[in-house]
């Protein structure tokens, strides 16, 4: 399952995962093994309603059992048989229990049968119609059962340690289409509608069974012979070739590189609408958004779509072919399926864009624990399941696997993979079973890396110092884990205990030459290492490959990181070097910043070093980020847009309007552009301009729809940067109606609680009752916009909404999220206006001084040029 960035958050430091209500979770007792399931349906879809009969064939794992108890979850049961003959029941509306009349016998399976309908269910199977506010929806119906919703729409023993065969037979009306996991082994009609039978020859779970339903066209392709197949509403065939067309290409790649041929009959992928998620890897059928599909215009920017399929295909392997026990382990599917999208990416991009990625996985994971709590990977305490499903289990999961490729080297990493995958296939594996599988296939024993990594949380901050002693050809690397405070009680613990390699660069003639590399064990507070050299080198590549998950603070002098941004072959360490030389500041840190946003032969590097020279308070800097602005990477030019909004000075501005005036091929850089030109007349030196900017997002508004809303989405982001501003809460307000686009109504429901912390008491009040009215609606991603505005706002009112929507949402992602949120408000709600009066004059000061320092560095630099050497 692929999330998007639904579960961001922005306060507190190492607050704990677990909530009031946390608790350690277990999979059942087992009853016995479920060999097969049997779904035979019929949807009546106007009504919301899913009705027949749930076969299930299980395998006593002893005598003598009286009652089974099973999971469903707000269904009308109307029969309970076994072998033809019908059970006494109790239903409580969460569980099943059943009371045989005939106790179990070990080696004699048994039927059960169910009779059963599912009416306007809240989870598990989602009904799609057209409605008053959008009449072109399509019709619709398509299930999610990650982490246990399949109990909403079918009985099941619902937990990921059961493994079964798989039937779906099901009617629908003409001219819909049925698409379920495995085969399809028969189609028949019935009236005006049609039956569709599919057959799941290989086990699976029972979260990984689906449905999807809808009048689709179906793009077909083939891996070996096998069918590869894209379901996609009619009018969007080219996206979807554009889109998923790599598939094939993909699925040789995974078989290749973890050491298993594709392994089921078919592969489908279906688009659907409203999805709730990214994508759902059902066995040898995932679903999609339909909003990752691209059209020609977002392509040449937009490489998340991509990388979703390869992610939801990467879980063929990891998920659907080797199945996680209990939810605790989900690390091992999600963190390869997102490590997957790095291995990719590799393939197809290059090493410098994998290397690229990788760091994002890692920030993405280092925002998550500083700023919403700190956990172990692997932790069988929670609420629900799905509260696992974070920047943890996704992108720190995959940077343990980065670092396992680093430990092994990629011949014994691809070994070991390939060893986990055959050893494992069509069973169900914990975390333990990951480590056996690496010592079986290189003899390697990496329990001391999952005990620091996987079993706790945290990772190590390292800031690094380098002194030259030229005398004796010395270097010195001194090495301290600032996450262990000295003093702190237990800092012992804090302490990460692992092998470094620490390189040496040289240059030669204007080009890197080679790197003389030591080995160090990095196990202490702090530690200094000595390396005796033949000369004094360029650079200092600490822990090179960038394997390690970690921070770092380079504290090397300035020669030392310009020649490291410069010479560098890795991405990722030049990317360190320029945040350094950015805290250095200065015109001689300018110059190598600007130098290398013109130069750098990698588009990451380009997109980074604008961003640290935003951090610069220099007239040059803003000089040298214009320039930018003409870069042919679309990629480089929004990291230019976003870092120009922090210049704030009238030629920034002017270079921004006239951008968005133009327009780009980029909608993405257009959109950035919208949002930067909001975010600079916050400042009290182009305060003037802002109707100016008003009348050119409403402009935007009004002219710009486009795919997925994406340039709108940003003048809305823009607008909601004028916190003052009635007249732009207003625009905001008309988007946020029913029947607006929905990517576009979402990011104007957020954008509220972005304008509310500048607006009076009256317009707050105002848009809390706005928000409290949008959160009576059910839909999945409204709550979690409604929630994600709230949470931004600075008054007491906005509690009893978060609490109500917490108290009431069936769903626990939304219902976690909220909870958060009212603390988030909490804090917000001690803000002073007048500090941020302050920070207004403040920022009036800063412009000077920016000036000042300007005018005096280069005044230095000319008197260097002209004093006599």
């Amino acid at each position: 399952m692929k999330l998007q960035s639904y579960f961001d958050s922005e306060t507190n430091s190492h607050k704990s995962f677990e909530l009031p209500g946390a608790r350690p979770h277990y999979n059942p007792d087992r009853p016995g093994q479920v060999e097969h399931i049997f779904l035979d349906l019929v949807l009546d879809i106007p009504n919301q309603t899913c009705k027949g009969t749930c076969s299930i064939r299980l395998a006593p794992v002893r005598s003598g059992i009286e009652n089974l108890t099973l999971d469903a979850v707000n269904l009308n049961i109307h029969s309970v048989e076994v072998d033809n003959v019908a059970q006494n029941f109790e239903y409580d509306g969460e569980q099943l229990h059943i009371q045989l009349a005939t106790p179990t016998q070990v080696g004699k399976p048994i039927t059960i049968v169910i009779a059963y309908a599912a009416e306007n269910p809240q989870r598990g199977i989602y009904f799609i119609t057209p409605n008053e506010h959008y009449p072109n929806k399509p019709t619709q119906v398509w299930t999610q059962g990650e982490d246990e919703d399949s109990r909403f729409w079918f009985p099941c023993f619902d937990y990921p340690g059961q493994l079964a065969t798989s039937e779906i037979r099901v009617q629908v009306p003409q001219p819909l289409i049925a698409i379920s996991n495995g085969e399809l082994i028969n189609t028949e009609d019935a009236g005006d509608g049609k039956i569709y039978h599919w057959l799941q020859r290989e086990v699976h779970p029972t979260y990984l069974m689906t449905l999807a339903v809808g009048d689709f066209a179906e793009i077909q392709d083939e891996w070996n012979g096998k069918p590869v197949t894209y379901y996609v509403d009619k009018i969007r065939e080219e996206d979807a070739r554009r889109t998923m067309g790599k598939t094939p290409k993909m699925i040789e790649f995974f078989s290749e590189k973890f050491g298993y041929p594709y392994p089921f009959p078919k592969y489908a992928q279906v688009c659907v609408d409203d999805f709730i998620f990214g994508g759902m890897e059902n066995t040898s059928t995932t679903l999609l958004t339909d909003r990752c599909l691209l059209d020609e215009r977002a392509s040449i920017d937009n490489r998340l779509s991509e990388s979703l399929v390869a992610h939801e295909l990467a879980h063929q392997w990891f998920g659907d072919l080797v199945v996680i026990k209990h939810w605790s382990h989900a690390w091992i599917k999600e963190g390869m399926a997102s490590y997957s999208e790095v291995l990719w990416t590799e393939q197809e991009y290059g090493k410098d864009d994998a290397a690229y990625y990788i760091l994002n996985e890692a920030r993405s994971y280092l925002a998550e624990d500083s700023s919403r709590y700190r956990r172990p990977i692997v932790t069988h305490v929670y609420r629900e399941a799905i509260e696992l499903y974070d920047r943890h289990l996704y992108e720190k999961g995959a940077c343990v696997y980065h670092l396992i490729r680093g430990e092994l080297g990629d011949e014994l990493f691809n070994t070991a993979i390939h060893k986990f995958v055959q050893e494992n296939a069509h069973k169900t594996v914990e975390t333990i079973d990951l480590l056996r599988a690496i010592e079986k296939a290189t003899g390697r024993n990496l329990l001391f890396l999952f005990d620091q990594y996987v079993y706790r949380g945290g990772h190590p901050d390292y800031k690094v110092a380098y002194d030259w002693d030229a005398d004796s050809k010395l270097a010195k690397v001194t090495v301290t884990q600032t996450q262990a405070k000295s003093g702190d009680n237990g800092s012992k613990n804090d302490l990460f205990d692992l092998k470094i390699p620490i390189a040496f660069g040289y240059v030669k003639d204007e080009k890197f030459s080679e790197f003389k590399t030591f080995t160090v064990r990095v196990h202490e507070q702090q530690q200094s290492f000595y390396f005796p050299l033949a000369e004094k080198p360029d650079f200092i590549s600490f822990d090179l490959g960038n394997y390690c998950l970690k921070t770092v603070a380079l504290e090397y002098a300035i020669p030392e990181l310009k020649a490291q941004l410069k010479y560098d072959p890795d991405p990722v360490s030049r990317i360190f070097a320029a945040e350094s030389l950015a805290k250095k500041g200065g015109l001689e840190a300018v110059k190598a910043l600007s130098e290398a946003l013109e130069n750098d032969a990698f588009w990451g590097v380009r997109s980074e070093v604008a961003k640290q020279l935003s951090e610069i308070k220099l007239d040059q800097a803003g000089v040298a980020l214009t320039k930018g602005l003409k870069d042919k990477n679309p990629l480089v030019r929004r990291a230019v847009v976003n870092a120009l909004a922090n210049i704030k000075t009238t030629e920034s501005y002017t270079a921004l309007k006239e951008l968005l005036q133009a327009g780009d091929e980029s909608y993405y850089v257009e959109s950035a552009t919208a949002n930067s030109l909001g975010n600079m007349i916050t400042s009290a030196t182009l305060k003037d301009k802002e109707d100016e900017v008003i009348a050119l997002l409403s402009s935007i508004l009004r002219e710009r729809a486009g795919w997925n809303e994406v340039v709108r989405v940003g003048a809305i982001a823009g607008l909601s940067q004028l916190k003052t501003s009635p007249v732009a809460l207003n625009l905001i307000l008309e988007y946020t109606h029913p029947g607006i686009p929905q990517a576009l109504r979402l990011a104007a429901i957020r954008a509220l609680g972005t304008i509310s912390t500048g607006q009076t008491a009256n317009n707050v009040a105002w848009i809390v009752e706005q928000l409290a009215d949008i959160a009576k609606e059910t839909f999945f991603l409204t709550q979690v916009a409604v929630v994600t505005a709230l949470g931004q706002m600075e008054t007491a009112k906005a509690i009893p909404v978060l609490q109500s929507l917490a108290n009431q949402t069936p769903d626990g992602r939304v219902r976690r999220i909220a909870e958060e949120a009212v603390q988030k408000v909490q804090k917000n709600v001690g803000s002073d206006r007048s500090v941020k009066q302050l920070r207004e004059e403040l920022d009036l000061l800063k412009k000077e001084n920016q000036e000042l320092k300007s005018r005096v560095e280069n005044l230095e630099a000319k008197s260097k040029v002209n004093s006599p050497s």
